[in-house]
């Protein structure tokens, strides 16, 4: 019955959680034919997408104009309406808790909201990035309480986001899907309804080896991120250009995959989910040192960013303290309004504790929090350059202006190499080594 409601487009989509997962899903199940209820307690989230206004960039203004006045899509912060839903999808924020464990409170707290809302013949998906075993151990218990019967009128099943924001070629529609059922009924299902709307669909043994898939990709990036920003550290020492070396060892036609070094680590994944798998190898008594010391190197960049302006500016004879900084850049990646976790605000903390003077620019960003601190965005003219001891590149924004930057600023120090073209070299440009 619900495999023929997925495959004539007659089962109800329920999204929980319209942040920069939820809403893409939810439009494209929309556009795909699904009738869609996007769940989120955001009263503001819910009045945006209701009135067809759109806040997540990698969402087309149209579509989302399109499926709301269809009626095919419509938000609420009313979790009574997850008994219409044939389909659950979970999307909610997965954090770490201040001693960096992991915070799976949303998950519980919207599984139990199904829990009080399943009915026979639901499929419940969930998303969010999480440790190896959450669907089995928090989410089926919970939903076969009431009697329902695993595979046979529920269907559990784990299918992690693959999102990156602001990624022109890769979407929610042509990003290959990992899924992971709990049974095989659960898994034909999952699979079925992902097909759907999504180009390939790839299946694994489990929900667990799903999510153990997932937390890997992000381990593999937060290691090599971390071995080329111990390399640029080295490079600094040695008077090397840490880019020059992996532009290089790119030419290798062979066996070699360039990542870049940075002030740290920014967004939703690569900053948080190692953790959550090597918090959970502890239970197996197993501590996973490597990923735990790939944090801690790029955990230290910001540090190491504000050491070495510290020292450029020493060289030109001037105190961290009270000195003039025009940061470039505040969200975690190049031409996205995304600021989760972003480093550039940890290095704008660690610099606002010296007693520097901050300012800064960003198209995407027009306001920001430091540590109680209310900022607002300036234009980037040459008036400011001028006037700043340092002009310090945080995220290399492509609507940057890097000629005029390097030629107003007295002092750029460039962590993120965005000056990489600019058409005359100077000597007034640090590199992060």
């Amino acid at each position: 019955m619900l495999l023929k409601k997925i495959q004539d487009h007659t089962s109800v989509v329920g999204v929980i959680g319209l942040g920069y997962v939820g809403l893409p899903l939810a439009v494209l199940q929309a556009k795909n034919g699904y009738k869609v209820i996007g769940i989120d307690e955001s009263e503001d989230k819910v009045d945006r997408v209701n009135q067809g206004h759109n806040y997540i960039l990698d969402v087309k203004n149209e579509e989302l104009t399109q499926a709301v006045e269809s009626g095919l899509l419509v938000a609420t912060t009313d979790f009574g309406r997850l008994k219409e839903c044939d389909v659950v999808l979970i999307c909610v924020p997965t954090p770490l808790t201040l001693n960096k464990e992991p915070d799976i409170t949303a998950i519980v707290k919207v599984t139990q909201h199904i829990a009080h809302q399943s009915h026979p013949h639901m499929l419940v998906v969930l998303e969010s990035t999480t440790y190896p075993g959450t669907t089995e151990e928090v989410i089926i218990p919970a939903l076969t309480k009431g009697g329902l019967e695993l595979g046979e009128t529920l269907f559990v099943a784990f299918s992690p986001e693959r999102v990156d924001p602001g990624n022109k070629a890769f979407k929610t529609h042509n990003t290959f899907k990992l899924v992971g059922g709990a049974t095989p009924a659960c898994l034909e299902v999952a699979r079925s309804f992902y097909e759907q709307s999504i180009e390939k669909v790839f299946p694994v043994s489990s929900p667990r080896a799903a999510e153990m898939t997932k937390v890997f990709e992000n381990v593999f990036r937060s290691v090599n991120i971390a071995l080329v920003n111990e390399l640029a550290v080295l490079c600094d020492r040695m008077g090397i250009n840490v880019y020059e070396v992996i532009d290089a060892a790119a030419t290798k036609n062979f066996g070699f995959m360039a990542f870049y070094p940075g002030p740290g680590v920014g967004g939703h994944c690569i900053p948080l989910d190692p953790y959550y798998l090597a918090w959970k190898s502890k239970e197996y008594d197993l501590h996973t040192r490597f990923i735990e010391l790939a944090g801690e190197i790029n955990e230290n960049m910001p540090y190491y960013v504000m050491g070495k302006l510290q020292r450029i500016l020493n060289e030109k004879k001037k105190c961290l303290n009270g000195a003039k900084i025009l940061v470039l850049g505040v969200t975690y990646k190049a031409d996205i309004e995304d600021p989760r976790e972003s480093p550039a605000t940890k290095v704008m903390e660690l610099l606002q504790k010296e007693g520097a003077c901050l300012s800064y620019a960003d198209p995407f960003t027009p306001s920001l929090v430091i540590d109680g601190k209310q900022y607002k965005a300036v234009d980037l003219t040459a008036d400011e350059l001028a006037q700043c001891d340092c002009a310090l590149i945080l995220t290399a924004h492509s609507a940057f202006n890097y000629d005029m930057i390097v030629q107003q600023a007295s002092l750029v120090f460039d962590t993120r190499y965005g000056t990489r073209n600019i058409q005359a070299p100077s000597k007034n440009v640090v590199l992060l080594s």
